[in-house]
């Protein structure tokens, strides 16, 4: 209602009036008095309902500024320009383990495979601190088989325009894994072979790095870190063949740093629910050790990587490669034992998954994987009759599905089939969650 519409209604009503109701002055005057009490009366309402009118309008600004602030609040960021006072948040994600061997069953074990503790404390809205502490194998002790480590430590501040810099130790965006590796983040009991073996999982380095988040949906990560220390190799070890990588990382542990190391990631999320990406590791490994066989080795390691997720399937594959260069000299010092440095390693793996079916909060999800991965795929060359055998190159076959209570817990179970070395065939079964 407006002033025309007021001014139409006092016409009406006078209109409407007979002449003989005012036939006095005093009847007159009453009545105006009347006519000018009721035009106040919708004077208030109009105010009334302008100020719930304005009231509806902030509350809907409101709700658009959290609506935008929620897509940056997942990545740990506020929204530009939303105040936000130091705050802490504790996180943490661990897992349970049951493997049997199908030829040995005395072999079976159960295992706290892991527990890790994560606090984040943000400063302001633009600074944060990321930390997390893990616990593996239950038991942490000179004599247990277990390990007690910082997984995380870095500070990161945001500059604007989704620029964000970091520093301390932290995790490198290899593959879909290495970056999002909670129990209830990838199917299986456990981890893939290709992003442990090939890329060793987690796979953090001390150093900076610089990383932004476009509009187009194109995100990129550079950094400067430490890298690895093939001084570390040890020839007589099983462990260089089960991760090349993961036997000559430093985890930031006295960690030499006359080589340091530089890596990048390209990631695509244009369309929805689909990433497309790849990263690239590179740096000297020699650290400038004194009389080191391998003073010019460089450790190169790189990944392209698919993710899809159209209704209720969840598609994915990856495909990684490392390299080990100038090794020539020290596997020369090497003959004669089992475990020389490799040249080339590498790995992929294709996974499905389908959300079969969900009732409130639970929901069952069964998946395949297929995988093939090489952790001596080749060797520099060596006179003959001291060369080593290459290989072998494993096949595995997992199948088996997860079960969801909630987003928080997640109930597993796997069988793997292994086409080379069938005596590692078992059944897997797990109990992970994350928070």
């Amino acid at each position: 209602m407006n002033k025309t519409i007021l001014a139409r209604v006092i016409v009406a009503a006078f209109v409407a009036t007979p002449l003989t109701a005012f036939a006095d002055e005093a009847a007159l005057l009453q009545r105006i008095n009347q006519l000018a009490a009721e035009l106040e009366k919708v004077k208030a309402e109009l105010l009334a309902t302008r100020q719930k009118t304005d009231t509806v309008e902030k509350r809907q600004q409101a709700l658009a500024a959290t609506a935008a602030a929620a897509p940056a609040a997942a990545h740990g960021a506020p929204a530009a320009g939303m105040a936000v006072g130091p705050q802490t948040v504790v996180t943490g994600y661990g897992e349970v383990n049951y493997n049997r061997p199908r030829r040995d069953a005395s072999q079976a074990q159960a295992d706290l495979r892991r527990a890790v503790i994560g606090i984040e404390h943000r400063f302001d809205d633009r600074t944060r601190l990321v930390t997390e502490f893990e616990w593996e194998h239950a038991v942490t002790s000179a004599t247990d088989a277990g390990e007690s480590e910082v997984e995380q430590a870095y500070i990161e501040r945001e500059f604007g325009n989704g620029l964000r810099a970091k520093a301390g130790l932290f995790l490198i965006p290899a593959g879909l894994l290495n970056t999002n590796h909670e129990p209830t983040a990838y199917y299986g009991v456990e981890r893939n072979f290709v992003e442990t073996a090939i890329i060793p999982s987690t796979w953090r380095e001390a150093g900076v790095g610089l990383s932004s988040t476009l509009d187009n949906g194109l995100s990129w990560d550079l950094g400067l870190t430490t890298g690895f220390d093939l001084g570390k190799w040890d020839a007589t070890s099983p462990e260089g063949r089960e991760s090349p990588l993961g036997s000559i990382h430093q985890e930031a542990q006295l960690a030499k740093s006359r080589d340091l190391s530089v890596h990048g990631a390209l990631n695509w999320r244009g369309v929805p629910g689909l990433l497309l990406g790849g990263s690239i590791f590179s740096g000297k490994a020699g650290q400038g050790t004194a009389g080191f066989a391998a003073p010019n080795s460089r450790v190169t390691v790189g990944d392209l990587h698919a993710r899809y997720t159209p209704g209720k399937w969840d598609l994915s594959a990856v495909y990684a490669r490392g390299a080990i260069s100038n090794t020539d000299a020290l596997n020369l010092s090497f003959v004669g034992k089992p475990t020389p440095v490799p040249s080339s390693f590498s790995g992929w793996y294709a996974q499905a998954a389908y959300k079969l079916w969900k009732s409130g909060d639970y929901s069952l999800s069964p998946f395949a994987r297929y995988e093939q991965y090489d952790t001596a795929a080749s060797y520099s060359a060596v006179p003959a009759g001291l060369a080593v055998p290459t290989g072998p190159n494993e096949k595995v076959m997992t199948m088996g599905a997860s079960f969801r209570l909630g987003e928080g817990v997640v109930l597993k179970a796997d069988y793997q089939k292994f086409k080379v070395d069938n005596t590692r065939d078992r059944l897997n079964l797990g109990l992970g969650y994350s928070f």
